[in-house]
């Protein structure tokens, strides 16, 4: 078992035997469907359970989604934030979207593979979207601003105190200026604050209630 794995485990304790074999498998999926079609830069293959697996669930240490809960990955590459998410959430529902077709194709083999039931993957643009969500996810796609123009309306509005329905978007670097041209309330997040990792120490969680 790789040593990645394990971060996942002892940072999820609670993990049952079938979501720790779903995360064992992505090295081989994603090291396998990489040599045909790039979705991880090269660099960050050999890092997939820090960079991608735990950089994704940072969200899930953030906000937990209710049973029920219907989740939108905007832009998500080859399946970052979502398949960690999904895994780890078997009870939400799951919709992944990229207007790269190729990458949607590795996202549903990948999904298949491993055996995900609650994970839709599509080639569609956010525009085009017609349902509604409880929350967005994304990693590092767009400014905060174009995100918010792209698919705030598919955002179901909800009166819940704690956790408004809303974004949770992956950030990195400084984001006084993009968040100062968003003008909107939100909360920030520092991932370090959950992972001990160097990687992690200008990597943020930007929330925004709708």
């Amino acid at each position: 078992m790789s040593s990645g794995v394990q971060q996942v485990f002892d940072h999820f304790p609670n993990l049952t035997d079938l979501q720790k074999d779903q995360f064992r498998q992505l090295e081989g999926l994603y090291t396998d469907w990489n040599e045909k079609i790039n979705v991880i830069s090269r660099k960050d293959i050999d890092q997939l359970y820090t960079r991608h697996v735990l950089h994704s669930l940072a969200i899930a240490k953030y906000l937990t989604f209710e049973s029920g809960s219907k989740i939108l990955d905007i832009g998500t590459g080859g399946g970052f934030p979502g398949i960690p998410l999904a895994i780890l959430c078997p009870e939400c529902e799951f919709l992944l979207v990229d207007s790269i077709g190729k990458k949607i194709k590795v996202v549903q083999e990948v999904a298949d593979a491993v055996g995900l039931e609650n994970l839709k993957a599509e080639h569609i643009r956010a525009e085009k979207i017609k349902d509604k969500f409880d929350f967005i996810v994304s990693r590092a796609v767009a400014r905060t601003k174009v995100i918010y123009q792209w698919s705030n309306k598919l955002i179901r509005p909800t009166d819940h105190p704690t956790a408004a329905n809303g974004y949770l978007l992956l950030k990195g670097g400084d984001l006084k200026e993009e968040l100062k041209e968003f003008g909107r309330p939100h909360n920030i997040k520092n991932i370090k604050d959950y992972y001990d990792d160097e990687f992690f120490d200008t990597k943020k969680i930007v929330y925004i209630p709708v």
